[in-house]
């Protein structure tokens, strides 16, 4: 298994990204936060909003130039808004792109020098509703399904220079539903996945030998229903 170093993770501080980051800890990589909120943890932590490409560009470097470089990065931050497209407000709307498509790809911009440096990996989170679209998701979906458009063109662009993984994963047991209204929470019999177990799956990838790559990974409960 390759070193993990110096990973930086978005969403860091709660859901799949403090997953990641005891995951990447706990194999003796050193987890570096990007967050709006502060992590109950002593990792590196800059806070910035996704939604600001120039806050968000200048916290990478923060981190980077304190750890002496990158050797991978973990985009698992990501937001909704749900409800139909004429009843959600349009600034919360946008608000979704700007954070999970655009702030992804501005973390990759700053950080491509220092992956380049170290030929390192980039595991960018997409979602089973970046393939499969359901209704009062129009914000969700086409951010995700961005995200995996996004990615994958960013493998060809990089081939050889970074490795580029795109996680597709189902329901998680996380916060990332308290705050909605129960019409949009998953139902007492949801199956979902615990966030440590897709956790696992980052590990995994960001762990191959040097030239080998885990392009695509779907990380799902076995009875998911966005997926296939």
């Amino acid at each position: 298994m390759r070193p993990l170093g110096n990973t930086l993770i978005t969403g860091g501080a709660s859901g799949l990204g403090a997953a990641v980051a005891q995951a990447v800890a706990s194999e003796g990589g050193r987890p570096l936060i990007l967050d709006r909120a502060q992590p109950q943890t002593d990792a590196d932590f800059e806070r910035a909003d996704l939604a600001d490409r120039v806050a968000t560009e200048d916290a990478v470097e923060r981190l980077a130039q304190r750890a002496g470089g990158l050797h991978a990065v973990v985009n698992a931050a990501g937001i909704d808004a749900c409800g139909a497209l004429d009843k959600v407000d349009a600034d919360d709307w946008e608000r979704v792109i700007r954070v999970n498509l655009l702030g992804t790809a501005s973390v990759v911009r700053a950080a491509l020098p220092h992956l380049e440096a170290s030929h390192g990996t980039v595991v960018d989170c997409a979602s089973t509703l970046g393939v499969r679209a359901v209704p009062d998701a129009t914000a969700y979906c086409a951010s995700k399904a961005g995200v995996m458009g996004f990615t994958r063109a960013l493998a060809a662009e990089t081939a050889g220079r970074i490795g580029v993984t795109l996680l597709v994963p189902g329901g998680m047991d996380t916060a990332f539903f308290d705050d909605r209204p129960d019409a949009y929470r998953p139902g007492p019999d949801a199956r979902l996945n615990p966030p440590e177990y897709v956790a696992r799956a980052v590990v995994f990838a960001l762990g191959q030998p040097l030239g080998c790559e885990v392009r695509e990974l779907v990380v799902c409960p076995s009875e998911e229903t966005s997926w296939p």
